[in-house]
């Protein structure tokens, strides 16, 4: 059984003005005179002149009458206006309303981020956006970069931040920051008491204290040590840095873990970092979102405030070298 269209399906009529136009004619009636209409919407005469005379082919009839002394309306045209009046209200409550809209929309932020980035880097960073948007309210979701990917793709999170050496499918995304894996052992350990560096194939068979597949961290270190045969089943997988460097630090064997997260354990002398011969261990840390998709609002003033943080600390090491 076929249904009758509503009235959302019904195509407007060709005769219905723009919403420019209609403004103008209300501007007019309101002023008196097509000059001073024309002036307070910013356009010239001429321009007015012709866009009242399309205005009235479109329609069909004169709305105004133009003598020395200004402009005023036909009796159709104060139809026209009065029904304008009612259209142009409407128009300007709708975008009153998507304002709100938008408003309310970038108010919050939601930041997916992975957890080195989440503990050592987004502090500072959301210290910054609050002093450029105060009003902004900020949800931070700390998970590994595989997770992160998918708060993403769900639309579960605004802005991602994750550590791997690609951007995850699906994604676009920039490098805000670059960090270091290390090789870390207690002050006890074997390894803290060479001289040589550790090769590669060293690190590969040793059993270590490694995060769980999905995280940055272990997807940089399979593919720094796939040419040496990949790493040794781990002597222990775990889900956080803490965990990692608490396990190292008690002893219980080697651990690879962000530089960004052991600088005051090194200081302290807690853990001592073990070179490592010819392996590349640095990766990228990458701010992302969905692919085809622009960062928004607070997210786009989030990356702004990332990369002019960035920029300042390279002039500084830039002005020391």
């Amino acid at each position: 059984m076929s249904s009758t269209p509503g009235p959302a399906n019904v195509p407007l009529s060709s005769h219905v003005p723009e919403l420019g136009a209609l403004e103008l004619l209300l501007a007019v009636v309101r002023l008196g005179s097509l000059g001073r209409a024309a002036a307070e919407l910013g356009i010239t005469q001429p321009a007015a002149s012709a866009r009242i005379a399309a205005m009235e082919r479109q329609i069909g009839v004169t709305l105004l009458e133009r003598s020395p002394r200004g402009s005023r309306p036909t009796e159709a045209g104060a139809l026209v206006a009065e029904w304008a009046a009612q259209v142009v209200g409407a128009a300007q409550a709708l975008d009153a309303g998507i304002s709100a809209l938008r408003e309310r929309r970038d108010a919050r932020l939601r930041v997916s981020a992975s957890l080195t980035v989440a503990e050592y880097l987004m502090p500072g960073w959301l210290l910054a956006l609050h002093a450029a948007l105060p009003g902004t309210a900020v949800t931070l979701r700390a998970a590994n970069s595989t997770e992160v990917a998918a708060h993403i793709l769900d639309g579960e999170a605004d802005l991602g931040f994750v550590e791997g050496v690609r951007i995850p499918t699906g994604l676009d995304g920039v490098v805000v920051a670059r960090d270091r894996l290390l090789v870390l052992v207690a002050p006890a350990h074997r390894w803290a008491r060479r001289r040589s560096p550790l090769s590669p194939a060293e690190v590969a068979g040793t059993r270590l204290i490694l995060r769980e597949h999905g995280s940055g961290t272990r997807e940089v270190l399979d593919a720094a040590l796939a040419p040496v045969g990949g790493l040794a089943e781990p002597l222990l997988t775990l889900a956080s840095t803490t965990a990692l460097k608490s396990a190292a630090t008690s002893g219980a064997g080697p651990a690879v873990v962000s530089e960004l997260a052991v600088a005051d354990d090194l200081a302290a002398g807690r853990l001592v970092a073990v070179p490592v011969a010819d392996l590349v261990l640095e990766r990228p840390l990458r701010a992302v979102w969905p692919k085809g998709a622009k960062p928004k609002g607070p997210a786009r003033e989030l990356l702004s405030l990332i990369r002019s943080t960035r920029n300042q600390r390279n002039a500084r090491t830039d002005q020391r070298d």
